[in-house]
């Protein structure tokens, strides 16, 4: 797992793929002007889901994981709370590894909690068990959420 300012993320170009392809498409577009929805940058390797959402409570919310791709999550509009925890460690199993949506879920208390403020990015590795859209009830925000394929 990696928190980081976003003015940082060529830090990280050489341990996350397509990091640097992301970077060029976020720093070259307001994501006010987007719609909701899903954005391909590189067919299934890369793409961006834009979201907006309502915080919730961090017990409404389960922990997930996966295998296929590396999640990069990035607040827009509002600060958001995430829980982690290693993976290895994640033993209550809630909704088996789903392939075709590259999730397993799981009932976990967070080892760590992080804060999350707009203008910094966390990226979650399958090694990583998480809890994103932890938030005051209500709060409504915007995020994105980049997936970029694991590369074996």
């Amino acid at each position: 797992m990696i928190i980081d300012k976003i003015e940082n993320a060529d830090l990280y170009f050489d341990s996350v793929p397509r990091l640097e392809q992301f970077m060029h498409f976020f720093n070259n577009n307001d994501f006010e002007d987007f719609a909701a929805g899903k954005i391909k940058l590189d067919g299934d390797d890369l793409f961006v889901n834009i979201i907006d959402l309502k915080g919730k409570d961090e017990k409404n919310i389960p922990f997930e994981a996966h295998k296929d791709y590396i999640d990069i999550q990035i607040p827009l509009t509002a600060d958001e709370q995430m829980g982690w925890k290693a993976l290895e460690d994640c033993q209550n199993v809630t909704a088996e590894y789903d392939e075709g949506k590259d999730v397993e879920l799981y009932k976990e208390k967070a080892t760590t909690m992080l804060n999350v403020p707009v203008g910094h990015f966390v990226i979650f590795f399958p090694s990583d068990a998480h809890q994103p859209g932890i938030a005051t009830k209500g709060t409504e925000f915007r995020k994105l959420i980049v997936k970029t394929r694991v590369e074996n």
